[in-house]
């Protein structure tokens, strides 16, 4: 299995060496900070030759389920293509919060198919910009002029993807499975709980789902566990369903289903499964952004809670609405 990470020093030895397919996404981003945090930790210091894409204006829609809903495919390709990748490059992607906004990058060139072909690929820098400068990785201050016009150039790229996202499931369709899938929640347990709620306007979670923290998928120093240990923790997450009693061969292609609280982090249980070696989950873009948006029943406290009741019978204990 080849790893979808790679290491500050790896990342420091292609720069080095010229790697004219070497692509570097800055994708730093904080959940609750104003608008153009990121932009402004990428112009204090980035990697060199590294360009900065935004969470919030290039890499979700402007409208759609959930707070950072995906954007379309075409719009998404003319944001690489602008960025100066092109298909065969090798994009590494890398943020400062333990990789959970690089694995959204990741997850979404993944989806798409770049790569597929065999060459080039997208991989997140493992330990991100934290392990990057205290391993002495060189800092740049300054801006890759990139063209933005129409015409392909040398400085812009040219990409072809799939026209629409695979492995994604909807707000209905995921409804219509709990209790029959392995979902899987990547919030802070404060906030699966229900203990806090500082966005979205109900706290709790989504009924039937598991609590995994993306802080689980970490060693202290910010980098990713070894694979077998990944394993272990998804696997156990498994066990805990299937011994509430949900029948996961009900999920069909959607056995196991990553969510969060809008898309973003989610990804970073999806990479750290592949990391593991495990099958890829399907992902609900608008997770409980959506869900609590919609009003759907909500459950709170430690345990996963039951499946919503259906239409005519009261709430499941555990469950409110």
């Amino acid at each position: 299995m080849d790893s979808p990470l790679v290491s500050p020093q790896v990342l420091a030895d292609w720069i080095a060496s010229g790697r004219r397919d070497l692509r570097v996404v800055d994708v730093r981003w904080y959940l609750g900070r104003p608008a153009g945090a990121g932009r402004a930790a990428y112009e204090s210091g980035h990697v060199p030759g590294a360009v900065h894409l935004d969470v919030d204006g290039e890499l979700t829609a402007s409208s759609g389920p959930g707070r950072h809903p995906l954007p379309d495919p075409r719009a998404f390709v003319g944001t690489l293509e602008a960025a100066g990748i092109n298909d065969g490059d090798t994009v590494v992607a890398y943020d400062d919060v333990g990789g959970w906004v690089a694995a959204r990058l990741w997850w979404m060139l993944e989806d798409l198919g770049f790569g597929a072909g065999g060459h080039g690929g997208v991989l997140v820098l493992d330990g991100g910009w934290p392990a990057w400068t205290t391993s002495g990785g060189a800092v740049a201050i300054s801006t890759p002029i990139l063209t933005q016009t129409p015409n392909p150039t040398p400085n812009r790229g040219s990409v072809h993807l799939a026209a629409s996202w695979r492995r994604v499931i909807d707000r209905e369709a995921l409804k219509a499975r709990l209790g029959g899938v392995l979902l899987l929640d990547s919030r802070a347990a404060a906030r699966y709980r229900g203990e806090i709620e500082p966005i979205d306007p109900v706290p709790g979670h989504i009924p039937t789902a598991l609590n995994a923290p993306t802080d689980g998928n970490l060693e202290l120093s910010g980098r990713f566990r070894d694979p077998a240990e990944l394993a272990g923790l998804y696997r156990s997450l498994r066990r805990r369903a299937i011994g509430a009693g949900y029948d996961l061969r009900r999920g069909g292609g959607a056995a196991v289903v990553v969510s969060c609280g809008s898309g973003i982090s989610a990804c970073h249980s999806a990479l750290a499964m592949r990391i593991a070696g495990l099958p890829d989950p399907v992902l609900y873009p608008g997770s409980y952004s959506d869900w609590s948006t919609a009003g759907e029943p909500v459950a709170v406290g430690s345990g996963p809670g039951a499946p919503p009741a259906a239409p005519g019978m009261h709430p499941a204990h555990g469950a409110r609405q």
